[in-house]
């Protein structure tokens, strides 16, 4: 007899209606006539689902081979037999001919995925992994890794799939030119599994639930196609295994990157400390099959390895699987050898006498072989499409040959690259970009990370806040005054006035009362960028009406426009293009150095810094080096927003965590490479994290001295995506501006001397009062500016030097012409 508390939670799903975490429990409990009931739901999902594919009726698998690199791992997970020790193999990892002897033999058998599986990090555990790295000339695994993944390509033509366990946003960025995928079974979120003695996952420093969402989501912020999934039967409650399918539905629904989800049934395995545990039942695994699909829906790609289900294909079936995974017809599967794959033929036969037709696919599926950017970087498109059919699976007929691994062509000029000029007159040609519903995520998961402001601060925080900043302004930086800090960013009324006159009189202090500008010109040298940023009204895609990509003469030809102009600087910045030849950098560097030599070059955020080094697969440190070498004198600290990554990843998507941003640019600093510092506030965001903000700023001015500067950059809504989603509010209120400018002043007095305001997005009155509220510089004449006025600014994207003089005198002040480091000209 089928429970009330079941029978309702199948009506509900026979219903369509959202289920929560008890009610996904109760259905993975489901056997016997409610199992039926339950399967027959999840397999209608799934048929709706292929059919709106345009593949009604196809389970789709991947002919692949199996490249064990290492099994040593750090990790000591209890039931694992594929991680080994040193004494147990012939090496620490396969060498590089033997990766491709492997992959050679795939290819004579038509397999198109190389799939690589190793163990974390070993050589944080294993001497022997450490220097047999050393002695071969690569730093870490990955490196190794990726060194293979390029071999493999050039040499067979397979496709890299990589599994090489957890990786950060930097990691990810460096391999994803190299993979068609990449992988990481979430397995569970139950951290006792982890924390807890004797639990499977106990010791084993990259099996903790949190790291493992963290790569999740780091994976979708930088655009990989991923598979993931969940192992069942290790010790997990079934509300605790409900969670971890929501905990994947969630990460899919936020990015869109979650291209397959694998439900893996736990098999005992013998010399493991699990080896008494019982399997998970078949019945087990269907229901958990079922529920994943119900909860995922139609448009997930929900697989059960065909090697550990003891031959109940149909069962597998009808829950709702819609592929069979990766099936080798060359090498074992190393991580169960005692379970070997089916036969390719025997899997069609299965499928077809369950109604189904069997086709092959490629690592990465076929919804985003077809999308391409921003899921393909170009050096591994050609890769894919050469063994691509036009809908997306594998062509039976491709030839499996090596091809070049290499940059794309250099940048020639295409697009609308006048915009620079008809921004002003024309304006954009549309207020949003055209994937616009779909880049930037499930609109309501992103406003569900969206944390309220604290409740108002009381008299006394403001009078103590004031007092501080009068007496002792470094020490509001403090834990101990984090009230009064706060306080003193809500200021109102006349503790605003207080609180600008405070901070003006530091202003007079720390740099007398010449308002400071410098004659430059900014340089957007591409608008096409796939990270998705959501904040980002100046991003294009390469097809869109208002997208274009300057070449380097293009460039010089500016620089050398404006040093004819008086121009000393020009600010060079531009979208994460992925068509951009990493060489294209200190291309642009040294073709403005060759034309201009007395030219200043501030030049690239550290997003564009960290992005291409990552692809060049270069440390930082070396890249930066190369751009110095090539003519880079400072950096822009753009790219800041907010340095909380709980912000970050609302605002941004895609964009650098706060610790890459620091680690730029204090290497930046370290090299001699001085930076601005800035902070974008007004739309998600609220004081305390402000306060956290400035906290970053002072504590790399301590370590470094590199900042010449700190530049308040108010939010502009009128284009912004995440504004037009009714997600970020319409910008700062004048009370904000007033406030966040002269808390600048205090909070970052005896460590950054000077405090620049936007004209371009404050206008010339608002700056005349940041200039009286604490401010002493103006920036630059710019020449251009397309950033804020594609985000809807309506102050110009010029000034003349007489202006900006003229601006210094409405606020009764001195102008003086400065260089990029703020010396006098």
């Amino acid at each position: 007899m089928v429970d009330h508390s079941l029978r309702r939670a199948l009506r509900r799903a026979t219903d369509g209606k959202a289920l929560d975490v008890d009610e996904a429990a109760t259905l993975l409990a489901a056997r016997n006539d409610a199992l039926d009931e339950l399967l027959a739901i999840a397999g209608g999902i799934r048929d709706a689902g292929l059919r709106d594919a345009g593949r009604p009726g196809v389970i789709t698998f991947s002919k692949n081979v199996f490249i064990p690199l290492t099994r040593l791992c750090r990790d000591r997970c209890h039931y694992c037999t594929f991680a080994t020790v040193p004494h147990r193999l012939p090496a620490a990892f396969l060498e590089r001919d033997e990766v491709l002897d492997i992959a050679r033999a795939g290819a004579e058998q038509g397999c198109k995925e190389a799939l690589f599986t190793l163990g974390d990090r070993p050589e944080e555990r294993w001497p022997a992994a450490r220097k047999w790295l050393d002695e071969r000339g690569y730093e870490s695994t990955l490196d190794y890794v990726r060194a293979c993944a390029i071999a493999v390509l050039e040499e067979t033509g397979l496709l890299p799939h990589l599994n090489p366990g957890v990786l950060s946003w930097a990691d990810l960025q460096r391999l994803k030119p190299v993979a068609a995928s990449m992988g990481m079974m979430l397995e569970t979120t139950a951290t006792r599994l982890w924390s807890e003695p004797g639990g499977p996952h106990y010791g084993s420093p990259d099996k903790e639930p949190a790291v493992r969402l963290r790569v999740l989501e780091d994976a979708g912020r930088v655009g990989v196609p991923f598979t993931t999934g969940i192992l069942i039967g290790i010790g997990e409650t079934l509300p605790e295994r409900a969670d971890s399918l929501f905990a994947i539905r969630r990460v899919t629904r936020e990015y869109g990157h979650i291209q397959e989800v694998i439900v893996q049934n736990f098999r005992a395995k013998p010399d493991t400390a699990m080896r008494g545990m019982p399997d998970a039942e078949l019945t087990d695994l269907a229901a958990t099959v079922a529920v994943a699909r119900i909860l995922l829906g139609p448009r997930a790609r929900i697989q059960a390895p065909p090697n550990l289900i003891a031959g109940e294909y149909d069962l597998l079936l009808r829950a709702g699987i819609d592929d069979w995974g990766g099936v080798s017809p060359v090498t074992p599967d190393h991580v169960s050898p005692e379970r070997p794959w089916p036969q390719i033929d025997e899997l069609r036969e299965r499928s077809a006498a369950a109604g189904f037709a069997l086709s092959e696919r490629l690592a990465i599926y076929p919804e985003y072989v077809q999308r391409g950017d921003p899921w393909l970087d170009p050096r591994i498109m050609p890769h894919v499409s050469a063994l691509a059919l036009p809908d997306g699976l594998a062509n039976p007929d491709a030839a499996l040959v090596g091809r070049p691994w290499q940059e794309p062509d250099d940048s020639v000029p295409t697009g609308r690259t006048d915009l620079h000029e008809t921004i002003d007159t024309t304006g954009r040609t549309g207020d949003r970009r055209g994937d616009f519903d779909n880049v930037y995520g499930d609109w309501a998961a992103v406003a569900g990370h969206v944390t309220a402001p604290d409740t108002p601060s009381t008299d006394s925080d403001v009078l103590a806040g004031l007092k501080l900043a009068a007496t002792d302004p470094a020490a509001l930086l403090l834990p101990a005054h984090e009230d009064a800090a706060v306080a003193l960013f809500n200021a109102d009324g006349a503790a605003l006035d207080e609180l600008c006159r405070i901070a003006d009189e530091l202003r007079q202090a720390a740099v007398g009362d010449d308002v400071t500008y410098v004659v430059n010109r900014n340089i957007n040298f591409s608008n096409v960028c796939y990270v998705g940023c959501r904040f980002c009204a100046f991003a294009q895609r390469e097809r869109d009406a208002d997208a274009y990509r300057l070449s380097v003469e293009q460039v010089a030809d500016r620089a050398e426009e404006a040093w004819r102009a008086g121009a000393t600087e020009v600010c060079m910045q531009g979208g994460i293009d992925p068509k951009l030849p990493v060489t294209a950098y200190a291309d642009l560097v040294r073709g403005v150095k060759e034309r201009v030599p007395g030219m200043h070059v501030h030049a690239f955020s550290p997003m564009e810094i960290v992005t291409a080094a990552s692809k060049a697969g270069m440390s930082i440190r070396d890249w930066l080096t190369m751009l110095r070498e090539a003519g880079l004198d400072t950096i822009p600290g753009t790219a800041a927003e907010i340095l909380d990554d709980d912000v970050r990843w609302v605002l941004t998507k895609g964009k650098l965590p706060a610790a890459t941003w620091v680690e730029v640019i204090s290497t930046a600093h370290e090299l001699g490479i001085r930076s601005s510092s800035t902070m974008m506030y007004g739309h998600v965001d609220h004081p305390r994290q402000w306060l956290g903000h400035f906290r970053v700023l002072a504590d790399v001015q301590d370590r470094t001295g590199g900042f010449t500067e700190f530049v308040a950059l108010p939010f502009v809504h009128t284009n912004a995506p995440i504004y037009l989603a009714g997600i970020a509010r319409p910008g700062p209120t004048w009370r904000e501006n007033r406030a966040v400018h002269a808390m600048a002043r205090i909070l970052l007095h005896g460590r950054i001397a000077n405090i620049q305001c936007s004209w371009v997005k404050l206008g010339d009155e608002g700056t005349v009062a940041m200039l009286k509220g604490g401010c002493n510089d103006l920036g630059g004449t710019l020449m251009e500016e397309t950033i804020s006025r594609m985000a809807g600014s309506d102050n110009g994207s010029a000034r003349t030097v007489a202006q900006l003089r003229a601006i210094a005198a409405a606020a009764g002040r001195p102008a003086r012409e400065r260089t990029t480091a703020y010396l006098s000209r």
